[in-house]
């Protein structure tokens, strides 16, 4: 499942698109009119396309231009995910850490910091003094608790199986290889499923939400867009709380999943955002709605693996889009053929099927490289990540690069 989004920067303000309907559209009958280019010789090839991402659910740019355009948070939800339901969403949320990849979980010194056996839900209180930092290192299935003094590190008490740190005082501070990242909730330390050790950050679902919507939109955005993608987020982690990645957490805190960066990511006016949807969030026959969302959907959404997950026209997206409503990339024949070998000198490029939802017929569903040593064929996301385009709703354009001028 491609879970593809991007850290958005704020676009530039542009004329405002006459408000459309927004019942959702059917979904359009696949188009499979062959549209072909030639490639003699060596040519260059520019792939004009719209959107950026997979185009399911909610197009961030979307409920920008939308909330622009005067539409409430609740309007731009039940806009991008009609047939769904509101509901309440509540509890905690087990996020994988990526960034912490050594072999202990260790923590800055703080009042108020506490050990917590998983096994055994016993809590122990730190002790204060002279310690600096605190970790958490695996032992043959329990958890040695140590802490880091001038002497270096010494060994406070051995805790029954895996273990976790809170504190009473504030967000704990993670040290990692990559830096230092305050997180609220609680820091536990697991073993992944080959056996290594793995940082797992446990915190309400609201105190998640604040390290990962500012992170997804800029926090400054109109307020009613920002709780759009409140409402999309906490859905979305319910979601996968509800479809857990592994047995110790629910999702990780990459773009595979959602980002989030903790407190250090956090931005007041998101979280005002985040508190004006407090606990909102949707749900499909009972349960919490899969609520992808990608950057912008180029001005129409694409059909994705669930019901409300709908295909249609979205007259919002290039409202205030001057980046992705319409993109341009440029490539060279040597490029495609050092993507696929197997065509040898590319000859053309030809477009066998369509979405058929939007512009030349929407997003490319098959199509096939041809050369001078065979044929390949593949659809528009393979394509899309092989060249590293913005999405897969493209179409191209074939220009016969100038030689240099041999002088007479």
């Amino acid at each position: 499942m491609s879970r593809t989004r991007t850290l958005l920067a704020l676009a530039t303000s542009a004329a405002l698109l006459p408000v459309l309907a927004s019942a959702p559209a059917s979904a359009a009958e696949p188009r499979r009119k062959v549209e072909t280019w030639s490639t003699p010789g060596a040519t260059a090839i520019t792939i004009t396309g719209h959107g950026y991402g997979h185009g399911h659910g909610l197009s961030q740019y979307g409920a920008q231009g939308a909330a622009l355009q005067g539409l409430g948070w609740q309007q731009i939800v039940e806009f991008y995910y009609p047939g769904t339901t509101w509901t309440r969403l509540r509890g905690k949320v087990r996020v994988l850490i990526t960034a912490d990849t050594g072999r202990d979980v260790q923590v800055l010194a703080q009042p108020g910091t506490r050990v917590t056996s998983l096994s055994t839900g016993r809590t122990r209180a730190l002790p204060s003094g002279s310690a600096r930092r605190w970790r958490l290192v695996g032992a043959g299935g329990d958890t040695v608790v140590q802490r880091s003094a001038a002497g270096g590190w010494r060994t406070w008490r051995t805790v029954r199986g895996e273990a976790e740190l809170s504190s009473t005082s504030g967000p704990l501070t993670l040290v990692t290889p990559a830096g230092r990242h305050r997180y609220r909730g609680s820091l536990q330390s697991v073993a992944g499923r080959d056996g290594k050790r793995q940082t797992v950050n446990r915190l309400g679902l609201e105190a998640y939400l604040r390290g990962v919507v500012p992170q997804e939109v800029p926090a400054l955005w109109q307020p009613a867009a920002v709780s759009a993608q409140s409402v999309a987020a906490r859905t979305y982690a319910a979601f996968e709380r509800s479809h857990p990645a592994a047995g110790h957490y629910d999702l990780c805190d990459t773009s595979q999943c959602q980002v989030y960066g903790g407190v250090d990511a956090e931005h007041p006016a998101a979280t005002e955002a985040i508190r004006a949807t407090a606990q909102q969030g949707l749900s499909y026959d009972g349960r919490p709605a899969f609520t992808q969302f990608s950057a912008s959907n180029g001005g129409w959404s694409s059909a994705g693996s669930m019901p409300y997950l709908v295909a249609q026209p979205d007259p919002y997206d290039g409202v205030d889009n001057p980046r992705w409503a319409t993109w341009t990339a440029t490539v060279d024949d040597a490029r495609i053929e050092a993507q696929w070998p197997q065509v040898g000198d590319l000859t053309g490029i030809e477009v066998t099927s369509r979405d058929g939802n939007g512009e030349w017929g929407g997003r490319v569903t098959d199509m096939a490289f041809t050369g001078t040593a065979g044929s390949v064929r593949v659809d528009g996301d393979t394509v899309r990540s092989a060249l590293g385009l913005s999405s897969d709703w493209f179409t191209f354009s074939v220009t016969p690069r100038q030689q240099g001028r041999v002088r007479p």
